[in-house]
């Protein structure tokens, strides 16, 4: 009986390991550009490593947060980096710390129109 509850116990936490952890290395793959050049792919991706989505909806549809698809049409590049820093009564400022992620983010959100 203990044989099998091991057996069972390690098999679940290889699994486990499986699964978690491919996230990381590709969002920073998808960040990683061969001529140092910002592309919108890098707003995407500080958009998904910082979990904006979790609040925004993985396409940017809304969730627990407002919807993002055309946000670009709403706020300038100014306000949404105001947003971003400062957050709003509900939603939290700082998420994105490092200058140029920031940066990426906010042009990349304000392409969304």
């Amino acid at each position: 009986m203990k044989k099998i509850l091991l057996t069972a116990g390690f098999s679940i936490v290889l699994l486990l390991g499986a699964c978690g952890g491919g996230n990381e290395e590709e969002t920073e793959e998808a960040a990683v550009v061969g001529d140092g050049q910002a592309t919108s792919e890098d707003g995407e991706a500080v958009y998904r490593a910082a979990s904006c989505f979790s609040c925004h909806g993985a396409d940017l549809e809304g969730a627990s947060g407002p919807n993002l698809q055309e946000v670009g049409a709403r706020l300038n590049e100014e306000q949404i980096r105001t947003v971003v820093v400062e957050g709003t009564s509900v939603m939290p400022g700082g998420l994105v710390e490092d200058q140029e992620d920031l940066d990426n983010l906010v042009e990349w959100l304000s392409n969304q129109k």
